[in-house]
Order: structure tokens, then sequence, then C-alpha cells
């Protein structure tokens, strides 16, 4: 770890070096690693999603390995504490079983982060306490997964992948916490993934990895939440999709888990308003989540399962194009943000094949 002078300057280096890349170029900034932060309660060997709050410049993390949530400051990338009362890693058969294993999904509203736990409930955690102050019960019982917020309608939505079939929640954001709808995607029989929300249109994106038992057969879920109904399905065709991310123009980046083995190694770029196919970025695929940081103008892609390794994906979203793959090193590096205001992309990864068992942090280059 740097000490506090070289970690100042580091930081300062990197958000001067961000403020002086002009738009015609800033997709095109290569990443470098400058330094990991870790949980003091232990190794992050078992996590999931990882949110990076802009409005106060916070990253959190969902840590199995301590059943917490994680707060750290994405500005001086340093821990701040851990949120406990999750369930942790469960186990099946003698593994880890996923399906179970909570906190899993995190988005912060306001001053609350709601965060999805292996029994099918939301915990609500008051930001100013750092403690639990609700939990709402989404009627399944397998994980809420992956989640997101409309800020205009003061609508939550979270997925449960795991159930047959699986569903998203759609649940007030004001007093009361009234759940809106129960949405089952009927038609889908691998899950539903990373949802986004869409204020261009209203809408949220919510990933459909297959459909009807075909592999090749893939969707993209669009949810009214005023209605509280499914609005339609846009159909994606050998992309298998995990992550979701709105970027510029319209366009969103799906985080493909095809590796190149029975599908191409890609990412799917789509326009939300045609649904059709802008490109799809060859040469990196495997991936769950995706980030995108307009100030950059990039994608970052979680590609565990590339053939020749994890890399952290890195797309010029102007141009939709390849611009790096950083080989990470550790178990599971499938979770990605960015700190928007100084360019920071933060990764955690386990200790498994000579990982750190933390949080990995990169800049530009």
């Amino acid at each position: 770890m740097p000490n506090k002078w070289s970690s100042v300057l580091v930081a300062t280096a990197a958000a001067i070096a961000l403020g002086s890349i002009g738009s015609a170029e800033a997709g095109t900034t290569k990443l470098k690693q400058i330094g990991t932060i870790s949980n003091p309660a232990g190794p992050i060997d078992g996590f999931d999603i990882s949110f990076v709050d802009q409005k106060t410049q916070r990253y959190y993390l969902a840590d199995r390995s301590n059943k917490s949530v994680d707060v750290f400051d994405a500005k001086t990338d340093k821990f701040i504490g851990g949120v406990p009362g999750f369930i942790g890693v469960t186990m099946k058969n003698g593994k880890p079983d996923n399906d179970t294993s909570g906190p899993d999904g995190v988005v912060v509203i306001g001053n609350q982060v709601w965060a999805g736990d292996g029994d099918s409930t939301i915990k609500i955690i008051d930001l100013k306490t750092m403690k639990i102050v609700e939990t709402i019960n989404t009627g399944g019982k397998t994980r809420v997964d992956e989640m997101a917020y409309d800020p205009k309608d003061g609508v939550f939505i979270g997925v449960n992948n795991a159930e047959d079939p699986p569903f998203a929640t759609l649940i007030s954001t004001k007093k009361g916490h009234k759940v809106i709808a129960k949405i089952p995607f009927e038609d889908a029989t691998d899950g539903a993934e990373q949802p986004a929300y869409n204020p261009a249109d209203g809408m949220f994106y919510v990933s459909i990895p297959e459909l009807k038992k075909d592999a090749k057969k893939n969707a993209v879920a669009v949810i009214n939440p005023k209605t509280g109904k499914l609005d339609r399905m846009i159909p994606v065709d050998n992309c298998h999709p995990n992550g979701l991310a709105f970027g510029p123009g319209g366009n969103f980046a799906l985080g493909c888990t095809a590796d190149g083995k029975e599908m191409p190694a890609i990412i799917t770029i789509m326009n939300y308003k045609t649904g059709k196919v802008v490109k799809e970025v060859p040469e990196i695929g495997a991936a769950d989540m995706v980030s995108y940081n307009p100030k950059t103008g990039q994608y970052y892609t979680g590609s565990r399962g590339m053939p020749g390794g994890p890399v952290l994906g890195i797309i010029d979203a102007k141009t939709n194009t390849l611009v790096d793959k950083v080989a990470i090193k550790g178990g599971n590096p499938h979770s990605v943000d960015a700190n928007h205001a100084n360019g920071h992309v933060y990764m955690p990864a386990g200790s498994a094949n000579g990982g750190c068992g933390c949080v990995m942090v990169f800049a530009p280059q």
C-alpha cells in the first residue's frame, strides 16, 4: 500500500490527467493499477455487485466473505467501514451456493443503501448510522441480485435471478415502501441479470441471458416503472447478456458472457431507440458487470471468463472499439464500477490464483 502522501499525489495526478484529456481522445485512454483497498475484517474472496455513488464519491461492495456491505471513500481510496447483518456465503453439496448467498446487488437511494440478500430480501441501510433499518421480502426463496433505481418516479427494481421463472420486483422508495409489482420473465430459462434505468425514456432495461432454453436466443426486457408492466422484449442473438450499462447516443453495452467457445467473445452495443445492434466489439467478452463513465467516454467490463484469463475490458464508447484488456489476477473478478470525478475504476478480486482478496484500483494513464 502507498503511504498517505504518495496516495494523495497519485490521486491528484490522475485527476489532473483526467481533466486534461480532450473529448476527442478521452475514450482511448488506458488504465493502470495504482493501488488496492482491503477490508481489515478479512479477505474479500466471496463478493458480488459494487456501486459508486457519484454524489458522495463513495464505493459500496457486496462483501459475502465478511457478511457485510463494505463502504470505501472513492476520493482517497480508503476503507471506511462495513455494515454487517447479511447471510454471507452459503454452502450446497460442499460448494458455495451463489443462489442463496448474500449480500448481492447494491444501489444508493438518497441517504440509504438498498442491498439484496440470499433469502429473497432487500435490506435497507441508513448511511448515517451505518445500520440496517428495514427488511423487505420479495416473496422468493433465493437471492435478490442486481438492481437499479428510477429517481424521477421514485421506483426501485430488484431482480431475483435464481427463481424459476426469474422475476423483477418494483418497490416505491417513498415512505412505506409499497411493493408496486412483481414481473415474472416466463420465457427466461437462465435467470435475469443487470437492470439499468434509462432517463431518456424513463424505462428499466433488464438483461435476459437465455430464452426458451436456446442459448443463442437472448433479450433485453423493457419495464415501465409507472405502470409496473413489461413493455416489450428486445431480441438479442449470440450474446448471452449479463451486464448492461447506458452510454452516449441512446446506446447501451451488454456484457455478453460468451467466451468464444459456443458463441463469439464479444460485447454487444445496442441502441434503445431502434432496438438494433450498433456494433459487436470483438476480442472482449465473457463479462458479467458493465459500467460507463461519461467523463472518460468509456465502458468497463468485468470479463472474468476470457480464454487467456480474467481481464478488465476498456471500450471507447464513441467509436465502440476496444481500447485495452488489463490482465487481472485473482478469483472471479466480475464486478466493476467507476468514480466519474477522478476516473478511478474499481474491481474486486479474490485470493485464489494469486489474487489480492481486495479491491483493485485503476486510474487513467
